[in-house]
């Protein structure tokens, strides 16, 4: 006889296929943007040294680290709060995802030894400007644009990144045009995007865009819708995210 019984799921954090997320102590929660993104972010260049800015709970390292399994890779995942990178370290190890190195850092001071090092930087970066103060002072760190300005995240990925590599993000739909202007400005240039919306009926809500310092002249452009008119997950996000999340039937 079939045993029909699931696990409840635990509390504090998010349960994927294989491995849970804790972000009780972390000021940045798992959120559907940072899903999107490590899910999303291209390896095809097979990424032997990775750098995750403001990896918070671990959610991007942890799923690019299992992606990259068969290769050996190293992903530093950095955060100027301690007890993101308490709960990281404590994400991966539970997750037996030894490739993650978490590291307390502010990624502009971030080893100048380190120049030109990284073949993939991912980020969900601090994207609102500061008007109204967040409940919580930590989290506003993680989220205000004062703490990481979108100059100060271009000039570090141009120190740190390879000349070959990627550097991959997710911002509101609303910036795009802003930051993809400021980072040809900067010679980095566009080399992919995803606009996503929530539902048909909706606007875009996000942009997965990824960067090089090559200069091509085509670019990679798609779209995904996340949810179907009647409320589930569309086939395109379900095969996105399907090596990941716990989809119901």
């Amino acid at each position: 006889m079939k045993n029909n019984h699931q696990e409840p799921l635990k509390k504090g954090g998010f349960t994927f296929k294989r491995f849970f997320v804790a972000h009780d102590k972390s000021p940045m929660q798992v959120t559907t943007d940072s899903c999107l993104l490590g899910a999303w972010a291209p390896i095809e260049h097979n990424p032997q040294k990775i750098l995750d800015i403001g990896t918070g709970c671990g959610v991007i390292a942890l799923m690019l680290a299992q992606r990259l399994a068969h290769n050996t890779c190293q992903i530093d995942a950095i955060d100027i709060n301690a007890d993101a990178v308490k709960q990281c370290q404590e994400n991966s190890m539970h997750a037996g995802l030894t490739s993650v190195k978490t590291q307390q850092a502010d990624i502009n001071k971030f080893d100048p030894t380190m120049k030109a090092s990284y073949d993939l930087i991912v980020t969900n970066p601090p994207y609102f400007e500061p008007a109204v103060d967040c409940r919580n002072s930590q989290r506003q760190l993680a989220r205000y644009t004062e703490s990481l300005n979108f100059g100060q995240l271009i000039d570090s990925v141009k120190r740190l990144l390879k000349q070959d590599g990627l550097f991959c993000l997710v911002l509101p739909f609303q910036m795009t045009d802003q930051f993809i202007c400021l980072c040809k400005a900067n010679q980095l240039f566009l080399q992919q995007e995803l606009y996503v919306r929530y539902n048909a009926n909706k606007n875009f809500s996000l942009s997965l865009l990824a960067f090089s310092l090559a200069n091509n002249c085509q670019v990679l452009s798609e779209q995904l819708c996340m949810r179907d008119d009647d409320g589930r997950y569309s086939s395109e996000f379900r095969q996105l995210l399907n090596d990941f999340y716990l989809f119901r039937k």
